[in-house]
């Protein structure tokens, strides 16, 4: 079963229980993945599904973090359990030693010696590691290697 099957799956079982909430963001993953699709005009694969899920998980957590400015407790947990939904179908994050060890192949393939070569880095990091390694974490290793 594909992982959109799964979400639509989820979403159908969460609506039957009474769940608004967990159905909710199931509902607005389901839209993103097909607006996708209508812009791509093709099926998208799991790997592009995980990135969307991943933009809306930056999402929740931009919205924690105001909310939590505005000492909306409401808002902070119907949040977060909006989170804990969406974890479920995202694959671990890889530890901060292997995107090290993965980083440090892409300087040496790639000649980089300053943090001119920054964007390069990064370029081919991202594209090898595709949705298996935060960017941030990402950006904090390329940068503290090429320093």
């Amino acid at each position: 079963m594909s992982l959109i099957q799964n979400i639509r799956k989820e979403m159908f079982n969460a609506s039957k229980e009474g769940n608004a909430n967990h159905a909710d963001i199931l509902k607005m993953v389901i839209a993103d993945i097909q607006n996708e699709e209508k812009s791509l005009g093709k099926e998208i694969s799991d790997v592009e599904i995980i990135k969307i899920i991943r933009k809306q998980v930056k999402k929740i957590k931009d919205s924690i973090t105001e909310f939590e400015k505005m000492d909306r407790e409401d808002l902070i947990s119907k949040e977060k359990a909006q989170l804990e939904v969406l974890k479920k179908y995202l694959p671990a994050l890889m530890a901060k030693e292997d995107i090290k060890k993965v980083v440090e192949k892409v300087i040496n393939e790639t000649d980089a010696n300053s943090i001119k070569d920054m964007g390069k880095v990064m370029g081919a990091t991202m594209k090898e590691l595709e949705g298996k390694a935060d960017g941030s974490i990402v950006k904090d290793v390329v940068q503290s290697l090429l320093s």
